[in-house]
């Protein structure tokens, strides 16, 4: 295994819990396992969008020994494990509640159970899971928060972006905002729905809803925060933003600019639009180094936006100060490799990204692919 200072750490990796994986078998509808058989041999099916024909499912979703071999095949030393989406937005409140509490233990104890880089540290952490959907109380969420925080492998949740029905933007999340903010558990915004009705009549596949549905889904989410003035009441809210925070680095001067011409909206934030995006963290699932690199700058820049600061046109940033907001992930169990190769793409390629990024440092670079994620956990 690598010293601890060049520890390959994946935030960014999923599971489907054995207690979530027969929640879905015994569904009729989406989403739902759909079981199989073809050639006397198990040919399932995870159906978890509408209009989807599912993809073939088996151990590598759920079976801790097959994300471990995974993870050795890759050199990646530990990983940061979250139940993957649509969590459990279509229960309703009390089922969600009890199942919550229970996947919460599940991820837990499968954690607990792994292997150990070091006496204090282990290969496998996690994200927890909140009830939120429609009808919960609050009540039972600051309960869901407060069983997290005192699970000792759980260090922070996984969030999907419709919140209790009303969106994140939502005042009626203000109290798990709250905890979360007092209880310091990361909060991992993954998407899930997509953007409906703009994908036209021609069959695409999966490629228009997962390649920009999905990051224009938490582009949107994450704005609308903004705007609400969220990560103005919450300032110390640790916020990581799946698929390098979607479009929300490219648009972020424009989204400053339409704001300070909208007065429903101008008055009511305390910093420019492009501040925030210093405050939050971003997966480094984006491919390609010339992204990485963009997200970066915009990063680095963000501080001199506070308080409305106007920055000069010729200003000039330093590109690997935006980096320390940026963590390797691999998307595991999803885009498996292609034909002639063991190696996952979405492992080989984010890490030829990370070391192609012009103006990193061997620092830079190693804080992207370890070092930052240790800290933000609070492992190190």
């Amino acid at each position: 295994m690598a010293s601890l200072g060049s520890r390959l750490v994946d935030i960014h990796t999923h599971v489907y819990l054995p207690r979530y994986a027969a929640l879905l078998r015994s569904r009729t509808t989406v989403p739902r396992i759909l079981t199989a058989t073809r050639d006397g041999k198990p040919d399932d099916k995870l159906i978890i969008l509408d209009h989807d024909t599912g993809r073939p499912v088996g151990p590598q979703y759920w079976d801790r020994d097959e994300k471990l071999k995974f993870m050795d095949r890759h050199g990646i030393d530990l990983s940061v494990v979250s139940s993957a989406n649509p969590w459990l937005d279509f229960l309703p409140a009390p089922e969600a509640e009890s199942m919550a509490a229970q996947l919460n233990e599940d991820l837990e104890q499968y954690c607990a159970d792994s292997p150990s880089l070091t006496p204090s540290l282990k290969r496998l952490y996690g994200f927890g899971m909140l009830p939120l959907v429609p009808g919960i109380s609050t009540t039972a969420l600051l309960a869901a928060i407060e069983q997290i925080s005192k699970l000792s492998y759980l260090k922070g949740i996984i969030m999907g972006t419709r919140g209790v029905g009303k969106g994140l933007d939502d005042e009626a999340l203000d109290p798990v905002w709250a905890a979360l903010e007092r209880t310091g558990l990361v909060v991992f915004l993954h998407p899930h729905y997509s953007i409906e009705g703009q994908w036209g009549e021609k069959d695409n596949g999966h490629v228009l809803p997962l390649a920009l549905g999905f990051p224009f889904e938490t582009t949107i989410a994450t704005t609308r925060l903004i705007l609400a003035g969220v990560l103005d009441r919450f300032p110390a809210l640790r916020l990581l933003l799946a698929h390098s925070g979607g479009v929300l680095p490219q648009l972020s001067s424009r989204l400053a600019s339409c704001i300070e011409h909208d007065p429903v909206v101008a008055s009511r934030l305390k910093h420019d639009a492009r501040y925030y995006l210093g405050k939050l963290y971003f997966d480094a699932v984006a491919y390609g180094p010339e992204e990485l690199g963009f997200v970066s700058d915009v990063v680095s820049r963000a501080k001199h936006y506070e308080h409305n600061t106007s920055v000069p046109a010729n200003a000039t940033f330093e590109r690997g100060l935006g980096s320390g907001r940026m963590l390797f992930g691999t998307d595991h169990p999803f885009f498996p490799p292609l034909k002639g190769t063991d190696k996952w793409p979405s492992v080989v390629e984010n890490l030829r990204a990370i070391d192609a990024v012009y103006g990193w440092s061997s620092s830079d670079k190693g804080g992207v692919r370890g070092g930052n994620a240790l800290s933000l956990f609070d492992l190190v």
